[in-house]
């Protein structure tokens, strides 16, 4: 099973793996610090480098149980091969801002309007997210918008924690979307904490602190049924 290192340190740009296999056009790393996708965030893109050629990691994608980092072109590091991973940071560091983004949106909303999320997807610096609300007007999308920034400005510490799954189900609210998503062979459950905020399970990579977002735009709002409504947002370069 790969390490994934990600899931403890979000900003860890680089990394030395071992080949584990080969499977069609991409390989298997023990340890790998790419995203490997979920939850709405893309998997991560970078490279491979064995010291002598360097490969194209187009994402990363799970094949029966296995995290399968897909190699540009033909050539494909062997087996036993020692590599140094590189994220594409500039991308990876977008995502992780937009993500802590929604958490924002998604605790703001849930405070003050008590709408649980219904979906949600993201993309560098632009991202969506559906509520369980039965209207929405630009008014509503222009308060949002001053709330979350007020969010961004307080500062807040982003916090990774784990917990056993039983003590991780006894908070109220740790499940916020309205379809609980989390396999049941999960033991151990992945949270983000914006402090004073919003406490969520969750397993994508995320900023240390809200100021880090920069300044979020609601740049749109619609109804996707009679109570599900969707509001997207940009993330300031």
């Amino acid at each position: 099973m790969t390490d994934i290192l990600c899931y403890e340190d979000s900003y860890l740009k680089t990394f030395d793996a071992t080949i584990a296999a080969v499977v069609g056009r991409g390989v298997v790393l023990d340890r790998t610090a790419f995203y490997p996708g979920g939850g709405g965030q893309p998997p991560d893109s970078g490279t491979l480098s064995d010291g002598s050629d360097e490969y194209t990691v187009k994402r990363v994608r799970r094949a029966s149980g296995q995290y399968v980092h897909e190699i540009e072109g033909g050539e494909r590091p062997e087996v036993g091969a020692c590599v140094r991973g590189s994220i594409d940071w500039e991308r990876r560091y977008q995502l992780m801002r937009t993500h802590t983004a929604l958490h924002i949106l998604c605790g703001v909303v849930w405070r003050d309007y008590g709408a649980q999320v219904t979906g949600g997807n993201m993309e560098p610096l632009r991202a969506r997210m559906d509520f369980e609300l039965e209207s929405m007007s630009a008014d509503f999308a222009e308060r949002v918008e001053e709330l979350i920034n007020a969010e961004v400005a307080a500062e807040r510490d982003v916090v990774v924690g784990i917990l056993p799954r039983e003590e991780a189900f006894r908070i109220p609210d740790l499940i916020r979307t309205k379809i609980n998503l989390l396999p049941p062979q999960i033991s151990e459950v992945r949270t983000i904490d914006i402090r004073g905020l919003d406490l969520q399970a969750d397993g994508g990579t995320h900023v240390a602190n809200t100021r880090e977002v920069g300044r979020i735009r609601v740049t749109g709002h619609e109804s996707k049924g009679r109570i599900n409504k969707r509001l997207r947002i940009a993330v300031d370069h």
